[in-house]
């Protein structure tokens, strides 16, 4: 009998095709399973593909009677009780080859579009409302030559680090633990305590986990102690900066400009910065390329496939 796999979204099934032959695919007819969906259907389930938005908790772990895998669609398993999970017996895994390069791209991107105001440019003309066109008018700022502060300079932090290498920028980084020296004169980084980073950062960009210990990491004292000429860029998780507080310090020039690709009350957004121009704004879009959903459906099938007949898995717990 062919194990049976519950996915949570409708996904692409070609991403999904090494599993056909030894497991049952179970989609959704219209775009999701809910919570109830799921609860009315996992209890004679083996593996669960959440997405990066579904809450996997205790009550459905525990209607999951034979539940042996949780494989997540996405890097970040801040959604998932995975603490819950491994006491149940319950593997989880994730998907952080994939997410990798998009990811990184996307950051940068924000840093650039930021610096050189182009969602801003490209809003007033699109509106076709009054943008002078004078040669000091309407002045960015550039990335050639200045400081990125990365905090989490882990596989992604390194992604964003070696773009920013290549243009030119000076890299200071925070990690809970300091990187080897080897990594350190790959991309020329210095390591940072927190406060420092914040203070010579003309650029700041968040790379870290969703955790207990990094709730509200940037609120108003933080965005306080950075250049008034600082660019922020969060393509972490939402629940790291408090929204209201970033609000403020684009309000009241606290710092130059901001980039915000996570937010913490998904897919709602702290309205204040949807009034802001000097903030670019994009919806969790850190993977979403045709290539990078793709690669992270294989990367999930490969972790099923894996878990089952012996091989390398992602797993988090």
């Amino acid at each position: 009998m062919k194990k049976k796999v519950l996915l949570c979204h409708n996904f692409l099934k070609e991403g999904f095709e090494s599993l056909e032959d030894d497991f049952e695919l179970i989609y959704p007819d219209k775009q999701i399973f809910t919570k109830n969906d799921v609860i009315e259907r996992i209890e004679d389930i083996d593996v669960l593909v959440p997405n990066f938005t579904f809450r996997t908790d205790a009550e459905i772990i525990d209607k999951g009677s034979k539940l042996k895998l949780i494989a997540n669609y996405g890097v970040g398993y801040n959604t998932i009780d995975v603490d819950y999970a491994a006491s149940k017996g319950v593997v989880v895994t994730n998907t952080p080859e994939s997410v990798l390069e998009p990811t990184a791209e996307l950051c940068f991107a924000l840093i650039l579009t930021a610096a050189r105001r182009i969602g801003y440019y490209n809003n007033k003309l699109h509106n076709k409302e009054k943008l002078s066109w004078g040669i000091f008018d309407n002045l960015g700022l550039p990335i050639y030559g200045k400081t990125l502060g990365i905090y989490g300079m882990g596989r992604i932090g390194q992604a964003v680090a070696r773009r920013a290498k290549a243009s030119g920028m000076k890299i200071i980084y925070h990690n809970r633990h300091r990187l080897g020296k080897d990594i350190e004169d790959k991309y020329e980084a210095g390591y940072v305590n927190f406060d420092e980073l914040l203070r010579q950062s003309d650029f700041l960009s968040l790379n870290a986990p969703a955790t207990a210990e990094n709730y509200h990491l940037m609120g108003k004292d933080e965005f306080e102690k950075m250049k008034p000429t600082a660019i922020f860029v969060n393509t972490a998780r939402g629940s790291l900066v408090d929204e209201k507080a970033l609000a403020d310090a684009l309000l009241n020039k606290k710092i130059f400009a901001a980039g915000i690709d996570v937010f913490e009350n998904e897919p709602n957004i702290h309205p204040a910065l949807l009034d802001l121009d000097n903030v670019v704004l994009t919806p969790h879009a850190g993977t979403t390329t045709y290539d990078g959903r793709m690669n992270m459906e294989k990367e999930v099938a490969r972790n099923i496939l894996n878990f089952f007949k012996g091989g390398t898995i992602n797993r988090v717990n």
